[in-house]
């Protein structure tokens, strides 16, 4: 996945809509930066086991939580909104509830993220439609971090 290049290969969006072992296996292999939208400070929550767990496993991870910008969370300085972030995110791992999603994905689209993961129990099936509709890959109902521990560890 280039910067500005948001097609998917077929192999990651097969006809059946379903996407396959094969198909996440490579979207963690090429990721490098992953944004958490909803990072929590607190070590108990589930945004925060996963942010840490990817930053072991080796990815970059940018905080997203408007009520902690400015501040320093696992090391990396977090920010507001997904629009601040400069430079490439690979993933956007979004960990907000339903109000605050289609918001997310709107700033998902602006900063030209090629993915966008759907935590289990996110979901706004509008938001998720209109990702597909500008040609990104939608992961839905599924944990990124249960996800990468199966396939890549």
């Amino acid at each position: 996945m280039v910067a500005g290049d948001h097609s998917i290969p077929p192999v990651l969006v097969p006809v059946s809509g379903k996407l396959t072992d094969e198909a996440l296996r490579l979207v963690l292999c090429r990721a490098r930066t992953i944004a958490v939208v909803g990072l929590s400070d607190r070590a108990n929550r589930p945004s925060h086991d996963v942010a840490s767990y990817l930053q072991r496993a080796g990815f970059r991870i940018i905080p997203v939580n408007p009520n902690l910008a400015g501040k320093s969370l696992l090391g990396e300085r977090v920010v507001a909104s997904l629009r601040e972030i400069l430079g490439r995110v690979d993933v956007v791992d979004v960990f907000r509830r339903q109000e605050f999603v289609a918001e997310s994905v709107e700033d998902a689209l602006a900063i030209d993220a090629p993915v966008i993961w759907f935590q289990l129990g996110v979901a706004d099936p509008g938001a998720a439609t209109r990702a597909r509709a500008a040609g990104r890959l939608v992961i839905e109902e599924r944990c990124i971090k249960i996800e990468h521990a199966r396939l890549c560890a």
